[in-house]
């Protein structure tokens, strides 16, 4: 089995979901965009009506403060400017802030779909100009002027500037269109008292006036850079949700499947082995030649094969079997005591014919007074059989083969099996790994197996808490290395000292 196929396939997926990434990127970028070409601000239309709502609700919660301050204004200006005139100026001042808080209240109630941005965009920037218009108004009404009130109008107007910089942030525009005749008007107003101080107040006004403008569009930078942060995680977290209900839609698929698998593989085995068993008995009979002699050697020798290919066929169930249990958390471990010294012999035991008969020399070396492990006799078996098993297949006649036993760094114990045959290349070791993969060069120099010996060992010893280590290096030998934890070794307990009268009695007699 080459490894063409499969990357091949990984390959065309991977393509696949790169391309299908593209489009969407390229999708997202258009549309963001289409949206910021219509809009009038240059982002996307959706932070239009944000920056409007959020001028709005700011313009509404500071409404109460700006009527106190106007009122404040209006009651100490009594004092150099005549009662109607101040009477008059506070009716139109608050019949604009009323006017413009009624148009905010009037936008926040308002659905998304049916504001039309420009024509509230305009509405809110002539009010600001209105308001800024008849606010500066105040100090250019007739009255006694002196150097203190010089210095009031300064207050007064670098107070009112400052509130609507803050207040009317999020509309760049109309912080301009309400600022400037405030600071335009004041300016006027101071330069036109004392001459040093006026020119120094309206000079101070207008650097004000410029600091605030650029207050406020720094404002406005920053609410559009944490709309647009927002609007990402927003993005990312639906993306995410997606992805998951994809994962949970694609992980319930698999748990169907692999059930139908299981279920599948449940049924093919009791079909296929009744009769495995039939076509594994009777050629036996007929290799035995049980009822008489096979007057054919020919047909003797077919069922030689019969029986071979049978036995193939078992052990390829078996294998497919385990592997399934494995997979699908059936495979229960029936842990006990085990010397793996012992398990490793009787491995050993099993596949010496087979050694002998490609003339191959399996070395053992053990570590003396190894303790025992809690583990699955039948499972480490398995493990070191296996392991064995493709050794010896995969060396050449007259080979070597050694098999180590020992203690880990850790204090675990590992099994290493080693050949000197033909090696695996390392980019086909992955291949190897997997169920029913096979190295180019093991099926052009050995006899043809199934590929589920290492899986099933990789997962037996991950099942005990284990690892299994594939080295090889090509036309030098291959060596795989199974360690198990310390937590697997069981500790010799020292004997227990008898500490009763009749011990210590008995002690003295023998001294």
């Amino acid at each position: 089995m080459t490894d063409t196929p499969v990357e091949s396939t990984a390959s065309r997926t991977m393509l696949n979901r790169q391309r299908a990434n593209r489009r969407r990127d390229v999708s997202l970028a258009v549309k963001d965009v289409r949206e910021r070409l219509s809009s009038d601000s240059g982002t996307r239309p959706a932070f239009d009506f944000e920056i409007l709502l959020e001028y709005a609700r700011n313009r509404q919660s500071s409404w109460l403060a700006q009527t106190i301050l106007l009122i404040a204004l209006g009651g100490t200006a009594t004092y150099w400017i005549n009662y109607s005139f101040v009477g008059l100026w506070f009716i139109f001042c608050m019949s604009v802030h009323v006017m413009n808080g009624l148009i905010g209240r009037r936008f926040i109630t308002l659905p998304a779909n049916d504001v039309n941005l420009r024509m509230w965009k305009r509405q809110f920037i002539v009010a600001e100009a209105l308001y800024g218009t008849f606010f500066a108004v105040l100090f250019f009404l007739p009255g006694t002027f002196s150097q203190d009130t010089s210095v009031y109008i300064f207050g007064a107007l670098l107070t009112s500037v400052a509130i609507n910089a803050m207040v009317a942030s999020n509309l760049p525009s109309a912080v301009v269109a309400g600022t400037i005749p405030m600071a335009l008007i004041g300016a006027l107003r101071l330069a036109t008292g004392d001459a040093l101080v006026g020119y120094t107040m309206a000079a101070f006004m207008a650097l004000a006036e410029g600091f605030f403008i650029l207050l406020a569009y720094r404002l406005h930078a920053t609410a559009l850079t944490a709309m647009e942060f927002r609007a990402e995680k927003d993005a990312l977290i639906a993306e995410l949700e997606q992805a998951k209900a994809v994962s949970d839609d694609s992980r319930r698929r698999a748990e169907e499947a692999n059930l139908a698998k299981s279920r599948f593989l449940a049924t093919m085995s009791h079909e296929l082995r009744t009769p495995l068993n039939a076509v594994l008995g009777f050629s036996e009979i007929m290799m035995g030649e049980v009822f008489g002699p096979i007057g054919n050697e020919h047909y003797k020798g077919y069922a030689v094969d019969i029986h071979n290919s049978g036995k193939h066929l078992l052990n390829l169930i078996n294998e497919i079997l385990d592997l399934s249990r494995i997979e699908a958390g059936r495979y229960q471990l029936q842990e006990e005591a085990v010397n793996l010294a012992m398990v490793v012999e009787d491995c050993h035991h099993l596949i010496k014919l087979r050694a002998k008969n490609k003339n191959i020399t399996v070395i053992e070396q053990f570590e003396p007074d190894l303790p025992k492990i809690w583990a699955d006799e039948r499972a480490v078996r398995q493990i070191v059989l296996n392991l064995l098993s493709n050794a010896v297949k995969f060396t050449q006649n007259g080979g070597e083969v050694r098999v180590r036993l020992g203690w880990t760094a850790g204090g675990g114990q590992y099994v290493s099996v080693k050949d000197n045959g033909p090696g695996i290349p390392e980019n086909e070791i992955p291949i190897v790994m997997q169920a029913f993969g096979q190295g180019s060069l093991a099926i052009k120099t050995a006899e043809q197996g199934t590929g589920l010996g290492l899986p099933i060992c990789e997962a037996l010893a991950k099942m005990h808490g284990g690892t299994l280590d594939l080295r090889s290096k090509l036309r030098e030998g291959t060596e795989v290395l199974i360690t198990f934890p310390p937590t697997r070794v069981m500790e010799v307990m020292p004997a227990i000292r008898e500490d009763r009268p009749d011990a210590k009695a008995r002690d003295r007699r023998r001294a």
